[in-house]
């Protein structure tokens, strides 16, 4: 489609159904035009090898596919397939013109019900997580299943689409991945497939290998105000992509997930999906297609730098996304080899403990405990409030500090018993605190692990006075709060425990990769 096309598309009159407005989103195949109560997705000229989009024949016969195949989970959403024409006014899906090009017509979803946007405002919890899993273990046990698409399920294919990406990303490498990564994860993968034979084998003897969706993730789920689960936009285009494991189905939305730091999330959605398909074997395939989902989507992202028709700032957006994902998809295979672990931050308001301890945790599957979370809780006030009170007054006494380290302690103390890594954000100015907690870790017979956060003053102030301007951040921390802390700051010494100094002025690749190499986690010069 030409741009002339597009920019007629996006006129109200070129509708059938009234509308007061037309929004264009674009994605790296599609665009999508959004009137008041419909959506049409009109596919762009492309052909990526995997996907082939360039003629209209094709086009068209996509389109239909994805009416017929999301009608399986959306059957009352996907109304059919809309002829773009060629009018006196410019491209429209009215008049008599000359077809020129075909367009998927939908009902418009209420944009505030998506999963993401939900738990964004804290509107999805674990029993909305439990229904989703429901509605997709049901749709894998009634999925179509048959020796042709068990084929999909077999290594050689699976080892084909890995090749595939492999190649495909490495153009990426210094962008939005490292060389060093690339080959990090692609040894992980090859090793997981020549020592995991059998368990690809089973899958397929236990009938595991369906016609599922290929693209369950938030940003594809709606949750009705009536409880209905939709989940829509299917892989269409590439049987390739949709045929496969249930786990790898499954996979991109617990990867997506641990992505916005919820893996307790994942956890709920993977043990309802055990009890409605009775899959036990699930659990040893999903680490690997949580690497496959991650690395897909930052493949993804990175081919949107490559077209010319999406700004720059979305581009440089996601370009940012892409390397967190490509991170992520590292993490999986680091993680494999991290014992159960106790980290503690250590440093003063400001100095970027908690940015440290999120990104961490998003690499290394950690769960977080954050003292201004947990101080605020134990006072019954929300994370975001704000009391106005002094310097050590209120929460901030040495007796609730001393509560709230000590609910810190029990919280590490579950997580290291159960055999979970976990990262405490917490000052930790005092040595005191820190030998308590050095203490839990030998009890617990776990490695322990200091993390000094520095960066320079003038970075430290900017971000308080940013901070007091963001409602959402829980901390309460000030400048003056800062002189006052560095006052009474003991430093940490290596003789406490693995001490590793970071500087939160980095990037956050150059931050964690400090620590992964610090704990020898990574090899030597591959970051």
């Amino acid at each position: 489609m030409e741009q002339h096309h597009v920019r007629s598309l996006l006129k109200p009159s070129a509708y059938p159904d009234p509308t007061g407005s037309v929004e264009l989103v674009q994605t790296h195949v599609s665009y999508i035009f959004l009137t008041d109560n419909f959506a049409y997705k009109v596919k762009k000229p492309v052909d990526f090898g995997f996907l082939n989009f360039s003629t209209p024949d094709r086009r068209r016969f996509y389109c239909e596919e994805e009416v017929r195949l999301n009608r399986r989970l959306c059957p009352d959403i996907y109304l059919g397939v809309a002829e773009v024409r060629d009018t006196p006014a410019g491209a429209a899906f009215v008049g008599e013109g000359q077809v020129i090009d075909h367009a998927v017509k939908m009902k418009r979803l209420p944009a505030d019900r998506m999963l993401d946007r939900l738990l964004s405002a804290g509107l999805a919890g674990e029993p909305e997580i439990r229904a989703v899993a429901r509605v997709v273990g049901t749709f894998h046990l009634e999925a179509e299943h048959s020796p042709e698409i068990d084929a999909f399920g077999d290594l050689a294919t699976i080892n084909a689409n890995w090749v595939e990406n492999f190649q495909q990303t490495r153009r990426y490498c210094g962008i939005t991945l490292s060389a060093g990564d690339h080959d990090f994860i692609r040894g992980w993968v090859e090793r997981f497939m020549a020592e995991r034979v059998d368990l690809f084998a089973a899958r397929v003897g236990d009938g595991r290998i369906r016609d599922g969706n290929g693209d369950i993730h938030m940003e594809n789920i709606c949750l009705g105000a009536d409880g209905r689960v939709c989940i829509f936009d299917c892989i269409e285009f590439n049987n390739r992509f949709r045929y496969g494991d249930t786990a790898a189905d499954i996979a991109f939305l617990l990867m997506d997930f641990d992505f916005v730091l919820r893996p307790d999330l994942g956890a709920a959605f993977l043990d309802e999906y055990m009890r409605i398909t009775n899959d036990a074997s699930v659990v040893e395939m999903i680490d690997f297609y949580k690497v496959y989902r991650a690395f897909v989507r930052g493949k993804v992202e990175s081919m949107r730098l490559s077209d010319p028709q999406i700004p720059e700032n979305e581009k440089q957006a996601a370009a940012a996304r892409a390397s967190r994902y490509f991170r992520l998809a590292r993490g999986y295979a680091v993680r494999q080899v991290l014992p159960p672990t106790l980290f503690i931050t250590c440093g003063l308001t400001g100095t970027g403990k908690s940015r440290l301890s999120r990104e961490l945790s998003l690499d290394l599957g950690l769960e977080i405990a954050s003292s201004d979370v947990v101080r605020k809780e134990l006072a019954g006030l929300r994370s975001t409030e704000r009391p106005e009170q002094d310097y050590g007054a209120g929460i901030y006494t040495d007796r609730f500090s001393l509560l709230t380290y000590g609910e810190l302690e029990r919280r590490a103390r579950a997580a290291l018993g159960g055999g979970r890594s976990i990262v405490v954000d917490a000052t930790f100015r005092r040595r005191a605190d820190r030998e308590r907690f050095g203490a839990l870790a030998r009890d617990a017979g776990t490695l322990f692990v200091i993390l000094h956060a520095v960066c320079p003053e003038p970075t430290i102030r900017s971000r308080l006075n940013s901070r007091q301007k963001d409602r959402s951040e829980p901390s309460d921390g000030t400048w003056e709060v800062y002189l006052r802390q560095k006052d009474e700051f003991d430093p940490p010494s290596a003789l406490e425990g693995n001490l590793l100094c970071i500087d939160t002025s980095d990037t956050t690749s150059a931050m964690v990769d400090k620590v992964l190499h610090g704990l020898e986690l990574l090899p030597c010069g591959k970051s």
